[in-house]
């Protein structure tokens, strides 16, 4: 980055820069740290409350304005933009490891395993979900050109005050009236609104509103590439579900129950076809990318052989083959030493089938947050651990089946959260002009610190308050933990996951991402697909009526304001809850 600004008025030499603005320093490492340790405890802990988790981006990024410019008094984007970055990548670990960890606990084996190892072990994971994921920065970020809300969301946080005061008035204003109404739900314990009970309507219908404005924003900034997402909710619960009732065909329980109830139907049948989705439409979709993927590292290796101006803005391509390579090894280690009958054939074998997985699911995730910016990782990491434990199958004890599996499978885990978020802030630095080797150095530098600091919050509040008890609930965990539970017992929906499979590769054939993007339909409950699609609605009629020179000038500051103060007053009870407890 080599921007200069020229002096108009001497009195002014003291707020001009010559040269280059400074990006990658260790104000900006420092900063990102301290603020992405604070945002992973706080972040972390919602996560075990709520079962999902929020991107930590936007809060870095409106920190470090607090921090960079108000107390250090620099004035650089593109350095807060490294911040943001390095905070993130911090924040990485909260949901990679929220989601796997603690069914070790809830299964009742958090003796059994060795911390340090699975700590080292998910250190590993980042830096391979990150070695992975920078080779196809420019076929989705470039060539693809994905939406990626959530960093057009810090984008805009990062150039509003230096775009104009409306921009930022709109920005906070926004954010207040966002966090408010977030105030008040969590307050009240009020979180959703169930309009078609209110209606007399069947309850598979399932029509109630998730009362986040959050959502909202999320949609309006992700704009038409949404519609297949909300599109396949509705397939489910105002197609698929009505069918089912009217030809008798619903499942029932073992008393011979009709169920009837949305989330139960969504766990016995939506759900498992919308994984499969994701990993037909996903598996479709490397197929179909992997000549541009092939030519995308090749351009970086010619780059690298002529020393040619972009090489400088890119990871050297041999640096990432070390890391892969490197990191495999690791994985392979860990898996080794997880517990002792693993062994050195099953332990290579877990390695190289969570470095593939790694590879594959980042790039579903990637182009899920891309397009709609909701990212199906406890799905993924569910598959995961799923196929580590059909690899230790060999092994006597259950014990060790699941130790050596959740150790390996949370590195995978982080490893593609880590993928997502480096996506996520790259689509920030392509908006902002950013250098995306810094931006890749500054990430590898910010991921080794979050696993460290969630092992130790993990400890923390499974000793005051129990993993899966009622004070803190882990969802996602109870999920996996259920999920290995029903592996080991022989309860496996294969065909739900296979004609998911076949549908999501349909669909992706037909159009690219199809399949992905309508199985998260499938995936998420329908309460967000709901709330969502108003979103989606606002953004298209602000399109057609009034411009869409209006609608990225107004009304994508006002979607990440939105999104900034429910994110911000949702960490201000995550930290409450901390103190408090």
């Amino acid at each position: 980055m080599a921007e200069t600004v020229s002096a108009a008025s001497p009195l002014m030499d003291d707020r001009l820069r010559r040269g280059p603005y400074p990006e990658l320093s260790w104000h900006a490492v420092i900063v990102g740290w301290f603020l992405g340790a604070i945002i992973a405890v706080s972040i972390g802990y919602a996560s075990l409350k709520l079962g999902f988790s929020i991107e930590g981006s936007e809060l870095a990024a409106i920190l470090g304005f607090g921090i960079l410019r108000g107390m250090l008094r620099r004035r650089s984007i593109v350095e807060n933009n490294v911040a943001q970055t390095v905070a993130s990548a911090v924040n990485g670990a909260s949901s990679g490891m929220m989601f796997s960890v603690p069914a070790i606990f809830i299964l009742g084996y958090g003796n059994e395993f060795n911390p340090v190892l699975l700590t080292f072990g998910c250190i590993a994971g980042a830096f391979l979900g990150i070695a992975f994921i920078i080779p196809l920065r420019k076929q989705m970020i470039d060539f693809e050109r994905l939406t990626y809300p959530g960093g057009v969301a810090v984008a805009t946080i990062l150039k509003s005050p230096g775009a104009g005061v409306r921009k930022a008035q709109l920005l906070i204003g926004a954010a207040l009236v966002s966090g408010l109404v977030h105030y008040f739900s969590q307050a009240n314990g009020v979180s959703n609104w169930g309009m078609g009970a209110m209606l007399g309507l069947p309850e598979y219908t399932n029509i109630t509103w998730y009362l986040s404005l959050l959502t909202v924003g999320v949609a309006f900034i992700a704009g038409r590439g949404g519609v297949a997402f909300i599109i396949g909710g509705f397939v489910v619960y105002f197609l698929i579900a009505p069918l089912l009732a009217a030809t008798g065909m619903l499942p029932t329980t073992e008393a011979g129950e009709i169920i009837r109830d949305p989330e139960a139907l969504r766990g016995l049948l939506f759900r498992p076809i919308g994984i499969g989705m994701l990993i037909g439409g996903a598996m479709t979709g490397v197929v179909l990318a992997l000549p541009l993927i092939i030519s995308a590292i090749r351009s970086m290796q010619s780059a690298a052989k002529l020393e040619a101006a972009i090489s400088r803005d890119e990871m050297p391509i041999k640096l990432l083959y070390f890391a892969i390579a490197g990191a495999a090894v690791v994985l392979c280690v860990i898996a080794v030493l997880s517990v002792e009958s693993v062994g050195l054939l099953r332990g290579l074998a877990m390695a190289v089938l969570g470095t593939l997985w790694i590879w594959m699911s980042g790039i579903i995730l990637s182009e899920a947050i891309g397009r709609t910016n909701w990212s199906p990782l406890s799905g993924m990491t569910l598959i995961g651990i799923t196929l580590l434990i059909l690899v230790t199958s060999g092994l006597e004890s259950s014990v060790d089946r699941i130790v050596a599996a959740v150790v390996v499978g949370a590195a995978t885990c982080v490893a593609m959260s880590q993928a997502t978020d480096l996506m996520l802030d790259l689509k920030t630095g392509y908006l902002v002009g950013a250098t995306p080797r810094k931006q890749q150095l500054g990430q590898f530098l910010g991921a080794w610190l979050g696993p460290l600091v969630v092992i130790m919050l993990v400890f923390v509040l499974h000793e005051a308050y129990g993993l899966g008890s009622p004070e803190l609930p882990a969802p996602q965990g109870q999920a996996l933990a259920a999920t290995i539970e029903g592996i080991l017992g022989g309860d496996v929906p294969v065909e739900k996951y296979i004609a998911g499979a076949f549908l999501g590769a349909l669909l992706s054939a037909v159009q690219g991402g199809l399949g992905v993007t309508v199985g998260l339909g499938f995936y998420l409950p329908f309460n967000i697909v709901l709330t969502y699609s108003l979103g989606t609605l606002t953004r298209i009629v602000a399109d057609r009526q009034m411009g869409a020179e209006w609608s990225e000038s107004v009304g994508i500051p006002i979607a990440a304001g939105l999104i900034v103060g429910e994110a911000l007053v949702g960490v201000g009870f995550a930290v409450q809850a901390v103190l408090g407890s």
